[in-house]
């Protein structure tokens, strides 16, 4: 099974103890962990449900240039672009959060 790591934001407190029923929490809001893609799908389905106003990144392995893939999720000056089929992050400095 392939390792899966997430990153929270501002999340709600029961979003984040959803995540540790399937994931080791290493540091605050920093979950990782090996699970399938059928597990890690499940999560991001609950991460879309309970993120509220938070922010979310979630990366795993992936058989592509880079060697991994990742979503987001809510508000982040770091938004995922594409670049010639290459995912890459643009830093927006002056994103407005409200």
């Amino acid at each position: 099974m392939p390792m899966l790591m997430v990153v929270t934001e501002a999340v709600p407190p029961r979003l984040r103890g959803r995540m540790a029923v399937w994931l080791l929490e290493v540091r605050a809001g920093v979950y990782v962990g090996d699970v399938s893609r059928k597990v890690r799908e499940m999560i991001w389905q609950q991460i879309e449900a309970l993120a509220e106003d938070g922010n979310v990144v979630m990366a795993w392995p992936a058989n592509n240039d880079s060697g991994f893939d990742f979503q987001t999720y809510g508000k982040n000056r770091r938004m995922p672009i594409d670049e010639d089929g290459l995912r890459l992050v643009k830093f927006v400095p002056d994103l407005p959060l409200s």
